[in-house]
């Protein structure tokens, strides 16, 4: 099969951005199907050297200290923007007008009425757009999303769903761009309960109203020595400089379709890594997934024999959407980059078909849409419906 190539202009080279760069590496060799061979062409970072190193490590032909080159070179077709929060709708605006198709992580921005005006243009535009909800794509979560289509758990009554780390529970974990609100927006809220609130719109549907508490429970942080990110080392008796978003925060959800549910998210969590979890209850059953245990899905029909009831646990194997690609039988198991391989070979698609991927700017925009709603509960104290002040 002859595949057309996709020029691939990456921006930023951190966690995020070698994660983007293996995915795109990998997925011609995961996916016999795929239409559209990923070119490693221009990888733009903060500075010079970095972007030459990075370039040189992750396989990319050419290096650019200015992203601006990037998003207007000739040959670049798809712009994937992995920087900080603040940043992505500067750039994203700017490819788009550029006529590039955008992969950009999430939060998509830091508010909905900016978001929303992202998505306005890249369906005027008419390019492609995903946004970095790699959850998604776990097989896992992608077979309990058909059990609800096929009604196995009946009408769904209520949802549940917490991501909680421990990655910034040290109080000496140095200031950083996550804790400062015109960089990030909110903390844990954006940078994890993003993830449950697009789990419970693709399990669920539409999050219609919140009434929701956070807490900063580190106020203050010392200033850095350097560098950037999780790992970024702090000074010495270094000033202390006030922490800005919320390290946690809780929720209560109702939805279009008249179920409830309960949001959690934490970056404090103390003994807690990567504690994606889910739950959604119907009225013949339920189904649970567990994030650090992404290869199972546990699921309850209450149609069973009342000796026999309880929760089984489904294995994920071939049967099961993306996991025969990876590996021709069960318990074999995947990983995280695994979802970001299948993330990436769902936008190189729909590019070379000209449709919609999934999910783009108006999805995450909803995302956001929720987020905004949550902060506001928790800054007035009472319920706010999703719709006020969505911004388009």
């Amino acid at each position: 099969m002859t595949r057309r190539e996709l020029a691939i202009g990456l921006i930023g080279s951190g966690f995020m951005g070698k994660g983007h760069a293996l995915a795109f590496s990998l997925v011609g060799r995961v996916f016999d199907d795929l239409l559209a061979m990923p070119r490693l062409r221009l990888l733009a970072d903060v500075d010079a050297d970095s972007a030459r190193r990075a370039a040189r490590e992750l396989g990319f032909e050419e290096a650019s200290a200015d992203w601006r080159e990037l998003v207007t070179h000739p040959e670049v077709d798809i712009v994937d923007i992995t920087t900080p929060n603040h940043l992505h709708a500067e750039m994203a605006l700017a490819a788009i007008e550029a006529g590039k198709h955008v992969y950009c992580e999430k939060p998509l921005a830091l508010d909905a009425a900016t978001a929303s005006a992202m998505t306005e243009a890249a369906e005027a535009a008419g390019v492609v757009t995903m946004v970095g909800f790699n959850y998604l794509k776990s097989p896992a979560v992608l077979a309990a999303k058909g059990l609800i289509e096929a009604g196995v758990i009946g009408a769904v009554w209520q949802f549940r769903g917490a991501f909680l780390q421990d990655v910034l529970a040290d109080p000496q974990q140095p200031f950083g761009w996550r804790f400062e609100r015109s960089l990030a927006g909110s903390g844990a809220l954006g940078d994890l309960g993003a993830h449950v609130i697009a789990l419970a719109h693709f399990l669920v549907g539409e999050v219609t109203q919140v009434c929701a508490h956070a807490t900063t429970v580190i106020e203050e942080r010392p200033a850095a020595l350097g560098g950037h990110g999780y790992r970024a080392p702090a000074v010495a008796d270094a000033p202390r400089r006030r922490v800005e978003n919320e390290d946690a925060v809780q929720a209560l959800l109702t939805f279009a379709g008249g179920a409830s549910g309960v949001l959690e998210a934490s970056r404090v969590a103390t003994g807690r890594k990567v504690h994606l979890t889910c739950e959604v209850i119907g009225s013949r059953g339920s189904l649970a997934f567990d994030h650090e245990r992404m290869n199972e899905l546990q699921l309850y029909e209450a149609a069973d024999p009342a000796d026999r009831r309880g929760f089984r646990t489904i294995i994920m194997g071939p049967e099961h959407p993306f996991y025969g690609c990876f590996w021709p039988v069960a318990g074999c198991g995947l990983g995280l980059g695994d979802t970001k391989v299948i993330e990436v070979y769902e936008l190189l698609q729909a590019v070379a078909q000209a449709r919609r991927a999934s999910p783009d700017f108006a999805e995450a925009t909803a995302v956001q849409r929720v987020v905004d709603a949550i902060v506001a509960s928790a800054a007035q104290r009472r319920w706010v419906a999703t719709s006020e002040g969505a911004g388009g």
